[in-house]
């Protein structure tokens, strides 16, 4: 049986940072998931304690009351598309509509992974506002790449009809969501719906065609209400009369059961999953226990920089995301700016596509380092021919993006990036396995489509609080809608000082307005991303993600076949073959005796603070600790903390603030501990 040689990966967080920057960013990060969570519980709370409370008097269950009876003691509820419509406001409503009025959601029910899809009955009856149906096909479409099978919660009282021009009619109307009905079931992806209350025209066309359909007593489907037939009112009747459980259940057979209230279509409901095949989970984990990482997912709010040039090795974030901190790299000495490889996730084989945003070495020219988180010809190339090993072997990929997009220029060109960068497009956008993707941090250019981006389908795609997802970055894109007024080195090119001013405020106001654009929230509002999630939280998702890919048998190689082992085998031995071509140290004398030599690892600018407003990392004079930050290094705008890596006291500088470096250099000297 093939060996898949998996290794240890990644540092301790006191190994990796600082104390004090460990502080600073755990403490920022804290800020923002707190926000985070704030407009998480809004999303939730719905039209709040006053509708609850009408719910209430129905004898009815809240949505979120009746999800939490569904799942599993103990199991995870992990919201998808929670911001849709955030901060959106809507003709014909005083209010907002948190969430579009629907939930979507991965949960365990008996065991299984199951896609839930429930009308939010807290917020105008549930009705389908505007982007509701594509919300909806978005569960569906979930549930329909990973074979899991989806709980409809129906409580709808049709559209939202002051807004029924845009949510109606379109590809993507609410009509969709039946087709999406018809397409699931004819994949044989299992459907079970509760129907809880008002189903009025496509609140009620949408349970029909579930492989299980149960009616409340208080609940009726029709495809008008008595509001709207003549005659209604002369006849006593109501929507119940016209479509209830008696009429439903024991005449027109549109629905199986009917039950007395939420608690009992809850259990039915939960006893009709338990019918379902078993999950293969456990078969394909070939005998291997789920284990957690060595390193804690929660570290990873303090590894990732706030600012987006600033560097880290994603290799710490891969350590805590597989089981035991485990991996097994493929190819690591070939196109270095990008890492690939297989780890288990609860004990299942996944594989792994990350942007590595360090700088990196030139393949063709010794000494020479590029900018990490781009994409080169070399690494295009490896991650091709690795997504599509795992496609054909059967294995989910989970794909990291931190990148500022393709290279550019004269080289790049004559180099065929277009081609190879078409390949991967191709190959992303025929792979059949499930796919999902994280935007860790930068999400920008083409560089985001080739990697996965919501546009090639990915089961998920996820944001973070830090995630950046553009064409490119504000100040740029205002360079670029200015270029004619500008010179050779992009600075304004008119002596006028009132034109001058004009230019510069227009620029500022076009760079304010493209950060705000790029901001997570609104991407999620759009449904530009599924969900955005603490950076802790990366790991639930996955581990939900990669264990539904595995639930459902399909076509998959087992492990002694794989065709992963052929580009294991023709790896060059990991990235300690890379470090072979590291410049010689040259030896220098000390200043005074006992002071040892600091120096930096990589060529490029030397920054001995965050930022010109900022104070020096360290003074002459500073205690220094191993992973004490000292300075930056840049390399193409990007920026690499430099450690100190050895204990004791600083002496003194060798380099100003901004100089140019060499790999090798001595920046400082410094006396031991």
């Amino acid at each position: 049986m093939a060996f898949v040689p998996l290794a240890p990966l990644g540092r301790p967080l006191a190994e990796a940072l600082d104390p004090a920057t460990v502080a600073a960013r755990v403490e920022r990060n804290a800020v923002r998931e707190a926000a985070l969570a704030e407009k998480q519980a809004v999303v939730r709370d719905g039209w709040g304690a006053d509708a609850a409370a009408r719910v209430h008097e129905k004898g009815k269950l809240t949505t979120w009351e009746r999800l939490v009876r569904l799942a599993d003691p103990g199991a995870d509820i992990l919201p998808v598309c929670s911001y849709v419509n955030w901060g959106r406001h809507f003709k014909g409503s005083k209010k907002l509509a948190p969430g579009a009025g629907v939930v979507t959601a991965f949960t365990r029910v008996e065991g299984k992974w199951v896609v839930v899809i429930a009308n939010d009955n807290t917020v105008a009856s549930g009705s389908w506002w505007p982007l509701s149906p594509e919300k909806i096909e978005r569960a569906q479409t979930m549930a329909l790449q990973l074979k899991v099978p989806v709980v409809y919660l129906v409580d709808c009282s049709g559209l939202f009809l002051p807004e029924q021009a845009l949510s109606f009619p379109g590809r993507t109307g609410a009509g969709h969501i039946f087709r999406m009905n018809s397409v699931l079931a004819a994949s044989g992806v299992p459907q079970i719906a509760g129907v809880f209350g008002d189903c009025i025209a496509g609140g009620g066309y949408m349970p029909i065609i579930s492989d299980r359909v149960y009616m409340t007593e208080s609940a009726y489907m029709v495809i008008a209400g008595a509001a709207l037939i003549k005659g209604a009112k002369s006849q006593k009747l109501t929507s119940l009369d016209i479509g209830g459980p008696e009429v439903h259940v024991h005449q027109s057979a549109c629905a199986d059961e009917r039950v007395p209230d939420d608690e009992t279509a809850i259990t039915l409901i939960r006893k009709e999953v338990a019918r379902l095949p078993s999950s293969a989970v456990d078969f394909y984990r070939h005998g291997a226990e789920p284990a957690a990482p060595k390193h804690a997912p929660a570290d990873l709010g303090a590894l990732l920089p706030d600012d987006h040039r600033h560097t880290y090795d994603v290799r710490d974030v891969l350590a805590r995301l597989v089981d035991d901190s485990l991996f097994c790299e493929v190819m690591p000495e070939r196109g270095q700016e990008m890492v690939c490889g297989v780890g288990r996730v609860n004990g299942l084989w996944c594989g792994f596509i990350a942007n590595n945003v360090l700088p990196t070495p030139h393949p063709d020219r010794a000494g020479e380092l590029r900018g990490g988180g781009i994409l080169y010809r070399d690494g295009i190339a490896k991650i091709s021919a690795f997504s599509r090993s795992c496609n054909e072997d059967g294995l989910p990929i989970v794909w990291l993006q931190d990148i500022a997009g393709f290279d550019i220029g004269v080289e790049a060109e004559a180099l065929g990036l277009l081609g190879y960068g078409s390949s991967l497009i191709y190959t992303n956008s025929t792979n059949t396995v499930p796919m999902m993707t994280v935007l860790l941090r930068k999400a920008s250019g083409a560089g985001y489509y080739a990697m996965a981006g919501l546009p090639y389908l990915p089961v998920l795609q996820l944001s973070t609080p830090l995630t950046r997802q553009a064409v490119m970055e504000g100040r740029t894109l205002a360079i670029a809608a200015f270029n004619t007024k500008l010179d050779d080195n992009f600075e304004i090119a008119s002596a006028d000082p009132d034109e001058r001013a004009r230019i510069a405020h227009a620029m500022d106001e076009t760079a304010a307005r493209i950060e705000a654009d790029m901001e997570p929230i609104g991407a999620a509002a759009r449904m530009d991303t599924d969900e955005v999630i603490p950076l802790g939280d990366i790991r639930r998702y996955i581990e939900a993600i990669v264990e539904m890919a595995w639930q459902s048998p399909r076509r998959v190689r087992n492990p002694r076949i794989w065709s992963l082992h052929d580009l294991v085998l023709l790896s060059k031995g990991g990235v300690a073959a890379a470090k072979e071509t590291a410049k010689e140290v040259v030896a220098v004398e000390a200043p005074a005796e006992g002071l040892v030599p600091l120096r930096v690892a990589t060529a490029g600018t030397f920054w001995r603070r965050p930022s010109p407003r900022d104070p020096y990392y360290a003074e002459p004079g500073a205690v220094l600790t191993t992973s004490k930050t000292i300075g930056l290094i840049e390399v193409m705008k990007t920026f690499a903390p430099v450690a100190a890596g050895m204990e004791g006291v600083l002496e003194r500088w060798t380099v100003a603030d901004g100089a140019a470096v060499e790999a090798g250099s001595v920046v400082a000297w410094v006396k031991p501990a």
